[in-house]
């Protein structure tokens, strides 16, 4: 018998490859050799499913920033960097009719995945950047507010832009180039030396 867990990897890997609203339970259950019966005995809806499954990714990326954050080696700028890198891998493996299937048919898996970029921008990257202005790595006068707002704020939404889809048109590194170290080497201090600047 199929376990929730594993219905739930599933539904993850194919709302992300093709849309959370046009992969149907019908194809979750026949993809799967089971009834959609036995679907809904773990979830009350689709809408539940796309719930759980978003978690299951947010989940997943958390329990990677926590072991980007938690390592000793790397300072506060690296370690804003490595973030962005890791999550221009996930995003590269997402079609954008999940992200934009969610915000129209899925609001509360919508809130989920806002929620968690949010907290993701302003709580552990501003920190970083408050620590590293601590350390006098950033210079003072940057205001680590605006700073978010302005480069770090819906950059998911920009790469997924309906009519230019950044996140397929160039390299993970490109974009992680562009978005990410090139913003943050102009907020840097003369001096500051770090391996992805160079």
């Amino acid at each position: 018998m199929i376990r929730k867990c594993d219905l739930i990897k599933y539904a993850v890997a194919n709302f992300t490859k093709f849309g959370s609203k046009r992969f149907t339970m019908d194809n979750l259950a026949a993809t799967l050799g089971i009834s959609k019966k036995t679907i809904y005995k773990y979830f009350d809806s689709k809408e539940e499913l796309v719930v759980e499954s978003v978690t299951f990714l947010i989940e997943d990326y958390r329990k990677e920033l926590e072991a980007i954050i938690s390592s000793p080696e790397n300072d506060a700028i690296t370690n804003i960097i490595l973030i962005y890198e890791k999550a221009f891998e996930h995003l590269k493996h997402f079609r954008p009719s999940f992200i934009f299937g969610l915000k129209k048919y899925y609001p509360k898996a919508n809130v989920i995945f806002d929620d968690f970029r949010d907290f993701v921008v302003y709580k552990i990257v501003y920190g970083l950047l408050e620590d590293a202005k601590k350390q006098g790595i950033v210079k003072p006068e940057i205001n680590i507010q605006l700073f978010c707002d302005l480069y770090f704020n819906r950059f998911a939404e920009i790469a997924f832009k309906k009519d230019h889809l950044l996140i397929e048109k160039y390299t993970n590194k490109e974009l992680l180039n562009h978005f990410v170290i090139y913003n943050l080497r102009g907020i840097t201090v003369l001096g500051y030396n770090n391996s992805f600047f160079e």
